[in-house]
């Protein structure tokens, strides 16, 4: 069985590439995990779709209040100089491009950057929600994700096949395996995981691999 990253080091990992002060909208679910994890001396301004800018750690089990939630239906924190809104003007902040980044799951991710992180059927999410918004108003867009599904096909792939979320919108992928850009509609690997040759992390990707210059070691802390 193939080594990879735990859910909790991907988000580690991607949590490195979030410039101090950048304006941040989290995914529900697995991306909201990235927000533990910003570096000594960087600080991110994280945004919720619900209505709070500049939310923090979650509050300790039994000190919830909540009527502070993020859009996951997570007791939050506020930081200093935190801000509530009105949905609709949250939206806006989306759709004006105020965010820098947004950082979602997938189901799917192909080479031309289309993102697929929504289906339809008895256990599929029943709907697009923000992040078609989030795909297309954000500066940069990044996933986060396992490499391959829990039957071992690949998640980074040449087409969707399901619902598509946005087209050309994702710009770099955090995977249990790699780092990889998107570039001119095609995967470029930048990182992998030290244990594990490119032939081996081709051969679980579902279109071609570029290498353009010296591909990085994926390491990262035991956490």
């Amino acid at each position: 069985m193939i080594a990879k990253l735990t859910s909790t080091q991907i988000a580690w990992r991607a949590a490195q590439d979030i410039e101090d002060g950048a304006y941040v909208n989290l995914g529900i679910g697995f991306p909201e995990m990235v927000a533990r994890f910003q570096p000594a001396g960087r600080q991110a301004i994280f945004h919720t779709e619900n209505g709070i800018l500049n939310f923090g750690e979650a509050p300790k089990k039994g000190e919830e209040d909540w009527d502070l939630i993020n859009a996951g239906k997570k007791a939050v924190t506020l930081n200093p100089g935190a801000a509530f809104f009105h949905h609709a003007d949250s939206f806006a902040m989306v759709r004006g491009g105020h965010l820098d980044v947004a950082i979602l799951g997938a189901y799917e991710v192909a080479e031309t950057g289309d993102l697929a992180n929504w289906s339809t059927g008895p256990k599929g999410v029943p709907a697009v929600g923000g992040a078609m918004d989030l795909v297309h108003g954000a500066k940069r867009v990044a996933v986060i994700t396992d490499h391959v599904t829990k039957e071992g096909c690949p998640k980074l792939v040449k087409n969707c096949s399901l619902p598509l979320t946005g087209v050309r919108c994702v710009t770099r992928i955090y995977t249990s395996l790699a780092v990889i850009d998107i570039v001119a509609l095609r995967f470029v690997l930048r990182e992998k995981l030290p244990s594990m040759s490119f032939d081996e992390l081709q051969s679980l990707t579902g279109a071609e691999l570029l290498v353009d210059g010296e591909i990085g070691l994926l390491t990262v802390p035991e956490l």
